[in-house]
């Protein structure tokens, strides 16, 4: 047969490109060149078909472009050149290799997920084995749907950075929550944050999954108290981890300093009016910063007054007294007690005292320490920060107190 020469100069109109039958054909046997076994071509052939299926795919149809994808999904290494061209495709030709290929790397997924748009990120979040490098890149775009996928994944990996980041953004979007609660990576210091801006469900979830016991860390540090007593307490450090470990709640320190005779002396000042002087005196007395103080006084929910309450030791008496003093209503409208004020009772009777004490110590380390910066930034969120006489936790628990109370 003589054929006749070929047309090295001449471009196809569009209608002839997408009826070429060659095209497809072609398209075809150079996807199975680069199938083929090591047996059959070697490094260099494959490299070099696989530019010439690159130069060919960058002008072909969407339908052909996702046939040689699928094609190439089950291979055991795919050339980077084609791996790169076919994941910045469109999400319909990207999927074939996203969903089906399991060979891509996380330079491949780092490189689609910058480089692409949601959708794309949306499959990378439904892959399985998503590292936690890729994790990462996916949570700081902070599209709520790709999160969800992400979360919903058995087979992510994420890391202490990414759930703290994870954690922040439920502040804005609460649709995360309950997916997030769920994941195994999920910590104490993650959850006691999460809380502040939980609803109520959420929060019993986290008391009575996360508030746990201390026996471990006291048993294993009975002896050290001792030590440290003999330094006079001089080495920082320690000091702060024993101050955590430790069975009593209270700060007696604190008594000779205030104009209080013990905590329950200020707790029935208090039930006349709170003030920031009192609020100050009982965040004190119950060994806290004032900076946790003012967030568990200003906090709408109740539940943070019933966890100070029991890890004090105080009774149960004390909520009302402290509901009064905030000048919250403790009725419905309808002859029962207020939703929030019955909350705070439940939480009372369901939290044990040492839970409680380990609750309250995670507050009071999150809020005033930077043992989590992903999370501290969110948990201070809207926070006047100003520097003045006062320390820093001081002057926030002095401003939120002012703002709550009208003062």
């Amino acid at each position: 047969m003589n054929l006749p020469p070929f047309p090295s100069d001449l471009e196809p109109t569009p209608e002839a490109a997408q009826a070429s039958r060659a095209r497809g054909v072609l398209l075809k046997r150079l996807a199975d060149v680069v199938c083929l076994p090591m047996s059959r071509v070697n490094a260099f052939e494959r490299a070099m078909t696989a530019d010439l299926l690159v130069d060919m795919l960058r002008e072909a149809e969407p339908a052909e472009r996702k046939k040689v994808a699928r094609r190439l999904a089950g291979l055991v290494e795919i050339p980077a050149s084609l791996v790169r061209l076919l994941l910045r495709d469109e999400s319909d030709v990207a999927e074939e290799l996203l969903i089906n290929a399991v060979v891509l790397s996380d330079a491949d997924l780092l490189d689609c997920a910058r480089m692409t748009g949601l959708e794309h990120r949306r499959l990378i979040a439904l892959r399985r084995g998503v590292s936690e490098v890729v994790c990462d890149v996916l949570i700081e775009f902070g599209e709520i749907l790709v999160l969800e996928c992400l979360l919903r994944n058995d087979d992510a990996r994420f890391s202490t950075g990414g759930v703290e980041a994870v954690v922040a953004l439920t502040r804005g979007d609460a649709r995360l929550t309950a997916t997030l609660l769920r994941r195994p990576e999920l910590r104490p210091a993650h959850a006691y944050v999460l809380f502040w801006w939980a609803d109520a469900e959420t929060r019993m979830i986290i008391l009575q999954r996360f508030a746990v016991s201390r026996e471990v860390l006291q048993e294993a540090a009975s002896d050290i108290f001792a030590m440290a007593a003999e330094e006079n307490w001089q080495d920082a450090l320690s000091r702060k981890a024993l101050q955590f470990i430790e069975r009593r709640q209270r700060n007696r320190a604190a008594i000779d300093k205030s104009p209080f005779d013990s905590l329950e002396d200020a707790m029935a000042a208090a039930q006349h009016g709170l003030t920031r002087e009192i609020a100050e005196e009982i965040s004190y007395l119950s060994g806290l910063k004032p900076m946790t103080g003012a967030k568990i006084f200003t906090d709408p929910g109740g539940e943070p007054i019933a966890v100070l309450c029991k890890a004090t030791g105080l009774p149960k008496p004390a909520i009302r007294a402290l509901w009064r003093g905030l000048k919250r209503s403790e009725s419905d409208g309808a002859g029962g007690m207020a939703p929030a004020l019955e909350r705070a009772m439940l939480v009372y009777d369901m939290i044990a005292v040492d839970r409680a004490q380990t609750v309250l110590r995670y507050w009071n380390w999150s809020l005033t320490s930077a043992l989590t910066p992903a999370l501290l930034r969110a948990i201070r969120d809207g926070d006047e920060d100003s520097l003045d006489e006062y320390s820093a936790p001081q002057r926030a628990a002095m401003l939120a107190l002012s703002k709550d109370f009208g003062r």
